[in-house]
């Protein structure tokens, strides 16, 4: 049996397409393929059923996840997976007609759900800026969200209180309509949520005054978040439970926090590893000397330049860097050496230079040395 080709790449789309996106791929490609459309390609109906099988897993959360993790393996027999499917054997069925006559009328779910079970509420993303510090040593944040949640008015119910509902005549309380097809591929039941009640099994007479019979209302609440030391521009982080509510008793789902991190004047990340340029003397640079160099959040270091250190020079502080997100372990600070020569020169300072290029770098005994008499003439 041939190997099967990739489910992103049938359709045409990268790995972090939306579903949007995947859902707009898989349109142009039915309309190509449909074998009602190709009826002289013998190949259409085969490519149909590729491209549709693809859609129907990257159109399912789940299967998708799965899909991204095990790829294939993750619809074989036994294999089980983290979604437990334990075996995918496709067929239109899987995702019922309603998606295949979208593709063909324009139509669309939106509002309408295919089952009446519990349903986990969506994903959120929101991002958050934090200083260069705060990355560095976390932070807590309060972040005030608007989201979907429960009615108060109703409970989440729909109806007015004190109101009644009753059992849709139409499914009989059971929110979906079933209806078998035979169809030049076979025999099909497609199962769609009921037009008259909107797949809820029940009628609301009087729907309640506040949130319109949804049973959702749009809330403003506060959250507080601990942002961990060594974030990093791009980290995302996962509050579990702050998304959108579910529906039919769902859970929510969760939210997640993109952070941007704001540059730093004198400091940038290299991996866990803090990078700075110090500027320092020449004289500095061929005596040595001890600088004080000032590091994010007020703390000081002292840092010792040995004697001839050269321009470029990379010395390194251990465990001045930045934590690390797994663990306790913590990267270096590298401090980048730059020689600044002196643009303008007092004539004192000329002579002594003058006098040094004549003498070379080795003093005459008992006489103070070239470099010496410099650094007292520049202070």
């Amino acid at each position: 049996m041939p190997a099967k080709r990739d489910y992103y790449e049938l359709l045409g789309v990268g790995r972090n397409a939306t579903p949007e996106e995947i859902k707009k791929a898989y349109r142009r490609l039915a309309r190509k393929y449909h074998p009602d459309v190709n009826k002289e390609d013998p190949e259409a109906a085969e490519k149909f059923k590729e491209i549709t099988e693809a859609y129907a897993v990257l159109s399912d959360a789940q299967k998708r996840a799965a899909y991204d993790q095990f790829g294939h393996a993750a619809f074989e027999p036994g294999h089980g997976g983290p979604g437990g499917f334990g075996g995918f054997d496709f067929d239109f069925s899987d995702f019922g007609f309603g998606d295949i006559f979208d593709v063909f009328f324009g139509g669309s779910t939106t509002g309408r759900s295919r089952r009446t079970g519990p349903r986990r509420g969506a994903d959120r993303e929101i991002r958050v800026d934090i200083s260069f510090e705060d990355a560095l040593f976390g932070i807590e944040k309060d972040l005030e969200l608007t989201r979907v949640e429960t009615c108060d008015h109703c409970n989440g119910s729909g109806a007015e209180p004190g109101s009644q509902t009753k059992t849709c005549p139409s499914c009989n309380g059971r929110g979906q309509i079933r209806n078998v097809q035979s169809t030049p591929f076979g025999r099909f039941e497609t199962v769609r949520p009921c037009n008259q009640c909107r797949g809820e099994g029940r009628i609301i007479e009087k729907p309640c005054s506040r949130c319109r019979g949804s049973g959702q209302e749009r809330k403003e609440r506060k959250i507080n978040v601990r942002i961990p030391a060594g974030v990093d521009t791009g980290s995302r982080l996962r509050i579990q439970g702050e998304g959108e509510m579910g529906t039919h008793g769902g859970p929510p789902g969760d939210l997640f926090i993109l952070i941007s991190v704001r540059p730093h004047p004198r400091f940038r990340r290299d991996g866990y590893n803090l990078v700075t340029t110090l500027d320092i003397s020449f004289v500095q640079a061929a005596l040595g000397a001890e600088v004080t160099i000032d590091l994010p959040g007020g703390a000081v270091h002292n840092l010792h330049i040995p004697e001839g250190t050269q321009p470029g020079t990379v010395l390194t502080v251990k465990g001045k860097g930045v934590t690390h997100l797994q663990g306790h372990r913590i990267g270096d600070l590298k401090v980048i050496i730059d020689v600044k020569i002196p643009t303008r020169l007092s004539k004192k300072q000329r002579e002594l230079l003058e006098a040094f290029a004549e003498a070379g770098e080795e003093p005459k005994p008992g006489r103070k040395g070239i470099f010496n008499k410099f650094k007292d003439a520049i202070g």
